[in-house]
This record gives C-alpha cells, structure tokens and sequence, in this order.
C-alpha cells in the first residue's frame, strides 16, 4: 500500500542560509509519501549564499501542507518584519500537522506569534532574542514543544529532520536514512559551539556577528511589539 501523501513546505526569504533547508532537505524528501515544495512570497528565483534556487513556488498558492520549515540566515531581520510574509507563514502553521524551524528560522515563527510560551531551539548568537516575544530559549539542539520541532544553527538541521523522522516514520526508518545518508559526523575540531570553541576563535565570531547584533536586534523588538 502506498503511504499517505506527506506535503513539507519550505518557505524561503532574501538572505536566507541554504544549508537550513537543503540540509534538512535531503533528509526528509526521503520520507514515505514525501512531496516537498520549496517557496518564497513572489515564487520564481531565489539567491542564497551564492546558489540560486529556481522554480519555487509561491507561498499564497499552498493550499494545504503537512510539515512546515522555516530556515534561518541573514535575512531573517527583513523577513521578521514582512507583513504579508509573516501572513502566509500564519496561515500555513494553522494548516500543518508539524510547524518547524532551523537556526534563526525560530525567530520567524515568533514573530508570526506562534512560538508564545514554547520552548524553542535558535542559533546561539541570536537565541536569547526569543524571550522578546513570549518563547523560552532553549540551547538544546533539536527542541520539541507539541507539534513544534526547532533546530539550533545550520547543521542543527540535520538532526533535526532525523528527529522528526523518527516522529514521522519510526525510529527504524530514521536510522535506516542516517545509515543511507552516511550521517556519522565527526568533525576535526571541537569549535562547534561556543561552549567548546577555543576562547580566541569565540571572541572573533562574537565579533563577526556583533556588527549585525543591533539591526538584529532591533527589528526582534519592532517584531515583537507587533505581535
């Protein structure tokens, strides 16, 4: 017997990090009944980090979808602020059995008010930004709170799909497709997060990112009054 159709919408924005969705991509395309559509808010193209995305659909077309996910990147500050973005977000998550998220894709669904009083997972420079809107950050790298599943930074969306996965198809199948996948990470250093990183490579990140921190910041807080 055929399985069920299993609709995952990726939503995409200007600036968003390709690794948040391809990642998490990869995995759950794999799942049994899976159709999966990439969109953004015009349809068409899309460039992010360099690799233009073509063919996507347009958000307000989706009638219906089982699982959403929203990434995260450098246009997240916009998208935040995007009215009709955040309206299509809205109206999908209220249609989806699984509302989901990568890195600061979190911050995008707080801003479309669904994260109010939920644990969630973000990118460990911007996660505290969560708080503003209601959300309880949660430094975990994959967090669940019902039917939300959030990831913490970019790769975070690997496990994240296997997590959900294992929600979807069973803990058998989720490993069967990491041991397809060949998902057996190990990295050559331990840096990948700022509790392990060593103290000078932390500081020159925190730096990198802290050009950006006002901005970010900023429209976290004209996001969150608007909720």
């Amino acid at each position: 017997m055929a399985a069920a159709p299993l609709h995952i919408i990726f939503a995409l924005y200007p600036g968003v990090t390709h690794l948040d969705f391809t990642g998490p991509h990869q995995f759950l395309s794999r799942l049994p009944g899976a159709r999966v559509t990439v969109a953004w808010k015009d349809g068409g193209e899309l460039e992010a980090d360099g690799l233009t995305f073509a063919g996507l659909a347009r958000l307000d077309a989706i009638e219906h979808c089982d699982i959403l996910c929203i990434p995260g990147g450098f246009g997240t500050s916009a998208a935040m602020l995007d009215a009709d973005f955040l309206d299509e977000i809205r109206r999908l998550a209220g249609l989806s059995r699984y509302v989901t998220s990568v890195c600061t894709g979190s911050l995008i669904l707080a801003a479309a008010g669904l994260l109010a009083g939920k644990r969630a997972a973000c990118h460990w420079a911007w996660r505290d930004q969560l708080a503003l809107f209601g959300a309880i950050p949660d430094p975990a790298r994959v967090v669940r709170d019902g039917n939300v599943f959030t990831g913490g930074g970019v790769t975070a969306g690997i496990d994240f799909a296997l997590t959900l996965a294992a929600e979807v198809a069973g803990d058998d199948f989720a490993q069967a497709l990491q041991l397809g996948l060949e998902y057996a990470p190990a990295p050559p250093f331990n840096a990948g997060r700022p509790e392990t990183a060593p103290p000078d490579i932390l500081a020159r990140v925190q730096a990198m990112y802290g050009a950006a921190m006002p901005e970010r910041l900023a429209a976290a807080e004209q996001a969150a009054a608007a909720v």
